[in-house]
């Protein structure tokens, strides 16, 4: 599986609402089920896009890239006051054992995918916290998004979560993408 992160260059293009035809704010937040009170991290948060449709429903949003320029892109266009912008890698979060509600990924997971990542959300989530996964998928005809031979498939996705100590609580291949839910184990 070849690994890359997004290019910087091509940052604009993850603020157009055509994404939502993969993944629209209204199924993230059926999918994440935030509350007021919630601590959630958007892992692979680019520019914002997703984190901003999220923000207004939950106490902190901890939008976390691997790139810092895409922080810069993001404070550019405005960050609300409940988002936190955490550089860092998914296997190697800067937060307390427990101190995640949920987390959610839109169209990164392949970029983080490893057992290491895996067992780092599992150590920041709380008993019962939850992560919302839509990514590309292997089964998909590639005309959007990475490389086919970059992206895994929803059996995958469920497996390894499930090896890092989560239990999946939905489960969908669709056209060109799939979504997995999954709850830590208490």
């Amino acid at each position: 599986m070849g690994f890359h992160t997004f290019d910087v260059d091509r940052a604009d293009a993850l603020n157009d609402p055509g994404r939502y035809r993969f993944c629209s704010r209204e199924g993230l937040l059926s999918l994440l089920e935030p509350v007021p009170t919630d601590v959630v991290a958007d892992l692979g948060s680019g520019t914002g896009f997703y984190t901003d449709d999220v923000a207004p429903f939950v106490k902190t949003l901890y939008a976390v890239d691997l790139q810092p320029e895409m922080h810069d892109r993001y404070r550019d266009r405005g960050v609300p006051e409940s988002v936190e912008l955490v550089t860092a890698e998914v296997a190697d979060l800067p937060f307390d054992d427990g101190a995640l509600d949920a987390a959610f990924s839109t169209m990164t997971y392949h970029e983080f995918a490893t057992d290491e990542s895996l067992a780092e959300l599992a150590r920041v989530l709380g008993p019962g916290g939850r992560v919302v996964t839509v990514d590309w998928s292997a089964r998909g005809d590639g005309a959007d998004g990475p490389p086919v031979d970059e992206r895994y498939d929803l059996g995958h996705a469920v497996s390894a979560f499930a090896d890092a100590g989560f239990a999946t609580t939905h489960a969908v291949e669709r056209r060109e993408t799939f979504v997995v839910v999954a709850r830590r184990e208490p």
